[in-house]
C-alpha cells in the first residue's frame, strides 16, 4: 500500500487560535484556547507532517505595552522590541507545553521547543517614514498629546475610541535564526519560532545589527521562513474556513482555488482590505512567487479545517498560475 503524501507546513496561527475573543483573555483563557488549537496541529503531526509554528501577538503585546504604562513611574520601561522578544518566549512557552501535553496524552514522546527570533528589516525601508501600525490601548487626546510631546509618537485617530500609536511595519528581509531553524526542520522537530513577526533588527553597521521601534507583519514573515525552509505549504490560520470574493455582500462567494494571477488581481480590486485578508493574500502570494519547492502551495483556512484543507476538501488554496 502506498504511503499517504505528508507535507513539509509552515503554520501561521491567527489569533483566533490563541484568544477565544472573550472579553477576559487572561493567561488562563489562552491557555485554554490553545489545548484546543494544538489538537488540531498534533493531528498534523501523527499523520506525519513536518510543521514549524509561527504566531501572532498583537493582543499580548497591546498588553505589555499598557503594564508598561501603567507602572511607568515605579518601574523602567521596555521597548518595542522587548515586548516582541517577551510574548515570543512566553507565547512559544505556552504553545510548547500544550502541544507536549497532548502529544505525551495520545502516547507518542514530544518535545517542542521555542526560540525567540530575530528578523532583519531595510533601515531605508519606506515604512520607517510612514507609520502605519497601530499598536498598545486607545488614549484620550490630552494623554497623547503628553505622549507625542515627551516620546515623539506618531498617532491615528481610530473614530469612537480615541487615539493609539502608530509605529513602521517594514518587508522582513532576512530571518538571522535561519541556518538553526533549517537543521532543526530537517532534523524533525517541531519548533515554534518568528512570534509577530520576528523582533526587527537593522545594520547600523556593516557588523552591527540594533533593534527598531517597529513590528513586522507575522504572515510575511512566515511566508519568507516557508521559503528558506524549503516548505511545500504555508497554512495561515484565520477565523473563516475560506476566503471569499465579496465578503459581508449579497452576492458573497467562497473560493476553493486560486492562482497567484487571480489572487493578485483581486488584491489589486480591494477584495481584500489591508487590515483584514489583505496581508495573507499577499504573504501567499509571496510564498509561492520565491519558493524553490516543486508543487509548492499556500492554504486559508481555520485551524479545525486544517486537516482538510491539506486533503482538498474545504479552504482556499493559492497555487502557481
Amino acid at each position: 500500500m502506498t504511503a499517504p503524501f505528508t507535507h513539509k507546513i509552515v503554520l501561521a496561527l491567527g489569533g483566533n487560535s490563541i484568544s477565544s475573543g472573550n472579553r477576559r483573555n487572561d493567561i488562563t483563557d489562552q491557555f485554554a484556547q490553545s489545548r484546543i488549537t494544538v489538537r488540531h496541529i498534533a493531528d498534523l503531526i501523527e499523520a506525519g507532517h513536518r510543521v514549524i509554528i509561527t504566531h501572532g501577538n498583537g493582543p499580548q503585546v497591546g498588553m505589555v505595552l499598557r503594564r508598561v504604562e501603567l507602572s511607568r513611574h515605579e518601574v523602567y520601561p521596555i521597548d518595542l522590541g522587548l515586548a516582541v522578544a517577551d510574548t515570543q518566549a512566553g507565547m512559544g512557552y505556552m504553545i510548547c507545553q500544550v502541544l507536549r501535553n497532548e502529544m505525551y496524552g495520545r502516547g507518542n514522546r514530544l518535545d517542542p521547543c521555542a526560540l525567540v527570533t530575530t528578523v532583519l528589516v531595510d533601515a531605508e525601508d519606506r515604512a520607517f517614514t510612514h507609520p502605519t501600525k497601530p499598536i498598545g490601548p486607545h488614549y484620550d487626546k490630552a494623554t497623547i498629546d503628553q505622549r507625542v510631546a515627551s516620546d515623539g509618537w506618531q498617532v491615528v485617530e481610530v473614530p469612537g475610541k480615541g487615539w493609539r500609536r502608530v509605529v513602521p511595519s517594514p518587508a522582513p528581509k532576512r530571518i538571522q535564526e535561519i541556518d538553526l531553524i533549517r537543521r532543526l526542520f530537517d532534523e524533525g522537530h517541531v519548533i515554534v519560532c518568528c512570534g509577530g513577526g520576528g523582533i526587527p533588527v537593522v545594520h547600523t553597521t556593516a557588523t552591527r545589527l540594533d533593534g527598531v521601534e517597529a513590528v513586522i507583519d507575522k504572515d510575511l514573515t512566515s511566508a519568507l521562513l516557508g521559503v528558506q525552509t524549503d516548505a511545500d505549504t504555508l497554512a495561515i490560520t484565520t477565523g473563516v474556513e475560506k476566503v471569499c470574493i465579496n465578503f459581508g455582500k449579497p452576492d458573497e462567494r467562497a473560493v476553493d482555488v486560486l492562482t497567484v494571477s487571480e489572487a493578485r488581481a483581486l488584491l489589486a480590486d480591494g477584495q481584500f482590505p489591508a487590515g483584514s485578508m489583505g496581508p495573507k493574500i499577499e504573504a501567499c502570494i509571496q510564498f509561492i512567487e520565491e519558493s524553490r519547492t516543486p508543487g509548492s502551495q499556500a492554504i486559508i483556512t481555520s485551524i479545525a479545517g486544517l486537516a482538510d484543507a491539506l486533503a482538498g476538501r474545504t479552504g482556499t488554496r493559492i497555487v502557481r498560475g
